[in-house]
């Protein structure tokens, strides 16, 4: 799912159950591409490139500085399996990998995950604009 697409009690800003946890736990359907003991990868809904696929830790965080500072060797795996994931979709030519951090980067969804984008030449980073 797109962060900008979430809805707001999928988001779980305020300590609930966010969407994430739902999909590791099988209780919502997801295009699931690769799966490790402590991480799960499944494509986005909404995709923003050729490849857009969300890493996910299966033990929540709310966002990358969270997770960096309470588990280094977790980041560490997120890190591998977006890797790993590059590899098995043929992203050899290049790959995004992207940590959205707090309101103002786009994050919606508090359960901090990876995007890994590739699969086309991708465009310069910017000011969001609509």
């Amino acid at each position: 799912m797109s962060e900008r697409d979430a809805t707001e009690d999928t988001t779980a800003d305020n300590g609930s159950e966010t969407l994430f946890e739902r999909i590791i736990a099988r209780e919502i359907p997801a295009d699931i591409v690769y799966e490790t003991d402590t991480t799960i990868a499944f494509r986005d809904i909404k995709p923003q490139a050729a490849t857009h696929i969300l890493v996910v830790p299966k033990t929540r965080y709310r966002n990358v500085a969270e997770l960096a500072a309470a588990d280094p060797r977790l980041l560490a795996d997120v890190i591998a399996t977006a890797g790993k994931v590059a590899e098995l979709e043929g992203l050899g030519n290049g790959y995004r990998v992207v940590f959205n951090t707090g309101a103002d980067a786009g994050q919606t969804v508090f359960h901090v995950h990876a995007h890994l984008l590739g699969g086309e030449q991708l465009g310069p980073f910017g000011r969001y604009s609509q």
